[in-house]
């Protein structure tokens, strides 16, 4: 997964004017992305199945000899490009387009599966650009019985071969050594052929010249996957490790939650103190502290969400998971590459959406597209946490369970099925077809997650995260408090009810009043168009503006105003039920909107996902409302 914070995953620039240039190409789950980050020190994308790598990144490396340019291209079986992200693959080596040539390919091959990888090194070769191979799982091999000369395999295929295993700086510094002299790399007399017949009989021949013994089985995985991957007790474990996970994000984060809640508070009321001007303190208090410190006080779930997945991925379950998953995909008429899009998605809507690039189908693509931005990402997971929390008391508990963490679990599982729901739509009313192509997925041993990985991948999520958060939701909630407080009232008029700000939440007011919304929940729904997360901004500031000693007491203390329901509180469960079920439906992301456009290539789409969940999102509020309206 892209496990960036509503970014847009994509090349990382860096200055490669004049130096010389590397692709690096290899099957995906070969270990490419990890020695693309050795040598470049950047943190590229990594995974355990297909679509992962969807556009090539560049770093540069250092070397004794200076920098040069390495490319990570996305993981290819092969080059006969059917799918988007193998087109970038073949248009780098035709250097099509924009693309300039490299000046060497530095072909990656898994050890433990060189008869299959052998098949995209002999597409290479026929290139007749500058090849050297890097062998990686050598350890791998050994440890699993297998056997293989490297010097006879260099000899046999023609070209250079550098054992590289994570973490050995001799072996990444003599592949480094081979870079600077890609010159004088040797090539073969003559190139293998790429005809499927001839291209197997060759790869024998390679690998009886190397003594290769394949590897045994993992006696260890084979025997733990008889389990997790069975069709009813593997998706029994699958939920039960998804419940656990949500409940964990309650359970430990709330308290970190606390103590950085606390911290803001007092530092909104220390800024508040110490700025003599009356107008600017409030505005730093309200508005920077009071605005951003509202949504960073979510960063323990969003940093602990990520802890979570990395762990999961990088012990390897997750690619079991999307094994599970292809069934389910098969019943919403897409297949296993979908359930990557989907996965992607829990951190972003925008990388799940850009992952759909692995997809040789243009009706899956789309049909993935339109189900994406369904699926419950992290910019959510703010908005529910408040809002659960306005719901049930942290010690309120269903059984042994946490009701906060069970709503939570609910939440997700709810974004599931609805993505899944409208990928099957979309894949029945789509007109767009395109070719079928066998999902290959690598199901690797399991193995203890690197603590170099998990921090990477957290340590990227997090970021992004608090870079949005001092971004675009700081440039919210400064244009929020203007018109929160503009113009001024009158010293009889509460201000909040004069500003602009009311203005525009009691002009949409007739749209939501069904929902039991009033103009200032509104507000909010208006201004979380820019990032979901705003809406937690927004309702802090609103609550600011009625009682600036206590804003969270103000917000749980919220009536309503007028109307039949005058003198009772604001937030009521049918309310907070209401605006989980909005939120859970609404595409309420313009950035997603954006990349939509620019994936399709029309206004068309983003304007369809755009009213089709609005729509969605209004029936289940409504319905939410009015269930939990008559029971409480």
């Amino acid at each position: 997964m892209t496990g960036q914070h509503c970014e847009p995953a994509g090349p990382t620039a860096v200055q490669t004017r004049g130096l010389d240039r590397f692709a690096l190409v290899g099957n995906p789950n070969s270990g490419k992305s990890t020695l693309f980050n050795s040598l470049s020190g950047l943190r590229a994308k990594t995974g355990n199945y297909p679509g992962v790598t969807v556009a090539k990144y560049e770093g540069r490396a250092k070397l004794d000899t200076g920098y040069v340019v390495v490319e990570d291209l996305p993981g290819t079986y092969s080059l006969n490009a059917i799918s988007p992200d193998e087109h970038v693959v073949l248009d780098v080596l035709e250097a099509n387009g924009e693309n300039t040539a490299p000046d060497g390919i530095v072909v990656v091959l898994d050890a433990t599966t060189l008869r299959r990888s052998l098949t995209l090194l002999a597409q290479v070769l026929s290139r007749g650009l500058p090849t050297i191979v890097a062998l990686t799982f050598t350890d791998d091999l050994q440890r699993r019985g297998g056997r293989l000369d490297i010097n006879a395999l260099s000899t046999a295929l023609g070209v250079s071969v550098v054992a590289v295993t994570p973490g050995d700086r001799g072996q990444l510094a003599n592949l480094k050594q081979a870079l600077g002299a890609w010159r004088s790399w040797p090539a073969p007399i003559i190139a293998p052929a790429t005809e499927t017949a001839e291209c197997a009989a060759w790869a024998d021949s390679v690998l009886a010249s190397a003594n290769y013994v394949e590897p045994d089985l993992d006696k260890r995985t084979a025997k733990i996957d008889s389990v997790l991957l069975h069709p009813l007790w593997g998706t029994v474990v699958f939920f039960a490790v998804m419940f656990a996970f949500f409940q964990t994000i309650f359970v430990v984060a709330a308290p970190i939650q606390g103590w950085v809640e606390t911290f803001f508070a007092w530092l909104g009321e220390v800024s508040a103190a110490h700025i003599k001007i009356d107008w600017l303190g409030e505005f730093v208090s309200e508005a920077l502290i009071g605005g951003v410190g509202g949504v960073l006080v979510f960063l323990p779930q969003i940093a602990l969400l990520f802890v979570l997945i990395a762990i999961l991925e990088g012990s390897g379950y997750l690619a079991r998971a999307a094994f599970l998953m292809d069934r389910v995909m098969a019943k919403a008429g897409l297949e296993g590459r979908a359930f990557v899009a989907l996965l992607s998605s829990v951190a972003c809507a925008i990388p799940g959406i850009m992952a759909t690039r692995s997809l040789p189908s243009a009706r899956d693509r789309l049909a993935t597209m339109m189900a994406a931005p369904l699926v419950t990402c992290s910019a959510r997971l703010p908005v529910y946490v408040l809002l659960i929390g306005l719901l049930v008391g942290p010690e309120e508990r269903f059984g042994p369970v946490n009701q906060r963490g069970l709503i939570l679990f609910a939440m997700y599982l709810l974004g599931a099925v609805a993505a899944m729901g409208a990928a099957a739509v979309a894949s029945k009313v789509s007109r767009t077809r395109g070719r079928l192509l066998p999902f290959y997925m690598e199901i690797p041993p399991y193995q203890v997650p690197r603590p170099s990985s998990v921090v990477s991948a957290v340590w990227t999520a997090v970021g992004a995260f608090v870079k949005k958060v001092t971004s675009i939701i700081m440039a919210t909630t400064i244009v929020l408090w203007l018109l929160l407080n503009f113009p001024q009232a009158s010293v009889d008029e509460p201000q909040l009810d004069q500003s602009y700000a009311a203005s525009i939440g009691k002009a949409v007011e007739p749209v939501f009043e069904p929902l039991g919304f009033d103009w200032r929940i509104n507000i909010g729904l208006v201004s979380s168009l820019a990032a979901r997360e705003v809406f937690v901004a927004t309702l802090g500031q609103v609550a600011a503006a009625e009682n600036p000693e206590e804003p969270a007491t103000a917000l749980a203390q919220m009536k309503v105003i007028d109307g039949p329901g005058k003198g009772e509180p604001l937030f009521s469960p049918a309310t907070i039920a209401a605006l989980l079920m909005f939120f859970a439906f609404a595409l309420q992301c313009m950035s997603t909107v954006g990349v939509l456009r620019r994936e399709t290539g029309t206004w068309r789409w983003p304007a369809i996902a755009f009213g089709y969940m609005f729509a969605l999102a209004w029936v289940a509020a409504f319905i939410a409302h009015s269930i939990v309206g008559a029971l409480t």
